[in-house]
């Protein structure tokens, strides 16, 4: 693994390190791509084991901003930063106004918001020094929770994954596993209810099933993720930690269609051409959980809960042009969503070279 940022094939446009000794800020801020406009993307807060781990993570989630944004439809690049440090026991207000000064000091280049270990208390702290704040509290003039859109998303790209797969969007009478019943997951149960689904679930921790049952006595819970990955299901929605597919993990699934709520559930590269291979639809994670950008991207335009949610419908659309895609091209779904992804980068950049400064829409 290559050492620091110089001499890699990052393809990143600048990369900020933040410091401030007297609140003990030690930040990265990671700007992948500003070919649509500004970057914009969550700060991560999290007690790194080391500055390096902090910069693979900061360079990599900014780069998978850049093709979330892009597949999105916004106008707007793809950037990420991390605080290292545990929050529970650093993170303070003056540490959160400091970061927000330098985020503040990029002049708009990089767009800010929530991710892990950061919630919306901190942005409304953060937005005291900087413009340049998403994921507020409605009361600073902000969107709140984006679990709302974000669930909205994962269930419009699960019905379009129907659609492809069995010719219908009606989901009556499938099965549906939801791994992970918490803010996104709970919210999309509730949609796969109200369309007729028989849903079961699982999670680590026994309280949010009893609330998920609890809201929709429906719903049946098994006791691992391991045993709903080998239930006989129609759909199954990793909707908790990241690298829920590995390779034994896709041999044991029964379901045709992968469609959830997690980031980065591939755990490595090659698991997309393993789903593939046993016929199993895979809905690519950046693009069905986009819901939640969509969201706080809507505040900069003053936010409006029905605009947004009507952006976060066409997620529907894109996914059926991925599968399209994916289909003409002989080539598994993300590898489709890539494509698509990096054509729109590349024709509105030329478009930008020509026109001037990026301008957010």
């Amino acid at each position: 693994m290559t050492e620091g940022v110089f001499g890699r094939e990052s393809g990143h446009e600048q990369v900020v390190y933040c410091q401030d000794q007297q609140t003990g800020l030690k930040a990265i801020i990671a700007i992948h791509s500003t070919a649509l406009g500004p970057s914009l993307g969550g700060t991560r807060f999290y007690p790194y084991a080391s500055e390096q781990d902090a910069l693979e993570d900061v360079l990599a989630l900014s780069q998978g901003m850049s093709y979330k944004n892009a597949l999105a439809g916004l106008d707007l690049g793809g950037g990420k930063a991390v605080i290292i440090g545990d929050p529970a026991t650093v993170k303070s207000e003056p540490l959160l106004r400091a970061y927000g000064r330098f985020v503040e000091s990029l002049g708009g280049r990089y767009i800010t918001a929530c991710d892990v270990g950061t919630y919306v208390a901190d942005m409304d702290v953060v937005a005291r020094e900087s413009r340049f704040v998403t994921g507020r509290s409605p009361d600073e003039g902000g969107a709140g929770d984006s679990s709302v859109l974000t669930a909205f998303g994962v269930f419009q790209g699960m019905l379009a994954s129907a659609e492809h797969r069995w010719g219908s969007t009606d989901l009556r009478g499938r099965r549906v596993g939801v791994a992970g019943v918490g803010k996104v997951g709970r919210i999309l149960v509730g949609h796969l209810v109200e369309a007729g689904a028989e849903v079961v679930v699982t999670d680590v921790a026994d309280a949010a099933i009893d609330r998920v049952r609890a809201a929709h006595p429906s719903v049946t819970a098994v006791a691992s993720t391991a045993e709903l990955e080998t239930a006989d299901l129609d759909i199954y929605a990793p909707c908790a930690l990241g690298g829920a597919l590995d390779d034994d993990t896709v041999a044991r699934l029964r379901a045709e269609i992968v469609c959830g709520a997690a980031n980065n559930q591939l755990a490595h590269p090659g698991v997309e051409k393993l789903l593939d291979e046993r016929g199993i639809l895979f809905a690519p994670d950046y693009l069905v959980n986009s819901g939640g950008v969509i969201q706080v991207s809507d505040e900069l335009r003053g936010f409006d809960f029905e605009r947004a949610k009507r952006k976060v419908s066409d997620l529907f659309a894109t996914t059926k042009r991925v599968y399209a895609l994916a289909e003409d091209e002989g080539v598994p779904p993300v590898t489709a969503a890539d494509r698509l992804a990096e054509r729109r980068m590349a024709e509105v950049s030329r478009l930008r070279s020509i026109v001037g400064p990026t301008s957010v829409r």
